[in-house]
């Protein structure tokens, strides 16, 4: 039987304006028994403040560097689309993947979050079960599997 790699954990940084999206996805971590440390923003404005360490996020220590992005795509103030393009435009954040979290199956919202840069995209569950099963899913497969880009702390 092979070794399973170590699971390394990292924060994740959750940018969506549903709070109970957030809540039951803060659930569903606890639930999976993940250790990650879970952030949320609530639109694109948010998600960039919070990555460029401004505003509310200028105080050291307030904005852990997340080595995940979920993001979703239907946002007020600044959508997802948007955000994304923005994080693959600046060279301190592009690194970072980000996975698009979205209600939506429609193939030009797939089609341009990949052009945009997504490292996935996922549609949101409709259950808490398959909710679990997702985050379980992720957390093995971006801090077990995958190497992630050291995350560069100031």
């Amino acid at each position: 039987m092979s070794e399973q790699p170590a699971l390394r954990p990292i924060t994740i940084l959750m940018a969506d304006d549903d709070e109970d999206d957030r809540l039951l996805t803060s659930e569903a971590m606890e639930e999976a028994r993940l250790i990650n440390d879970l952030r949320f923003v609530e639109d694109g404005v948010e998600l960039l403040e919070y990555l460029r360490r401004q505003g509310a996020y200028s105080e050291r220590g307030a904005a852990p560097r997340p080595g995940l992005i979920l993001l979703d795509l239907n946002m007020p103030r600044m959508d997802g689309r948007t955000a994304l393009k923005h994080i693959k435009a600046d060279p301190a954040l592009r690194r970072i993947p980000v996975v698009v979290l979205t209600t939506s199956k429609a193939e030009e919202d797939i089609l341009r979050s990949y052009d945009l840069g997504a490292a996935s995209f996922v549609t949101k569950p409709v259950t808490f079960e398959a909710l679990v099963n997702l985050v379980r899913t992720l957390d093995r497969y971006w801090t077990g599997i995958v190497c992630l880009p050291p995350c560069d702390e100031e």
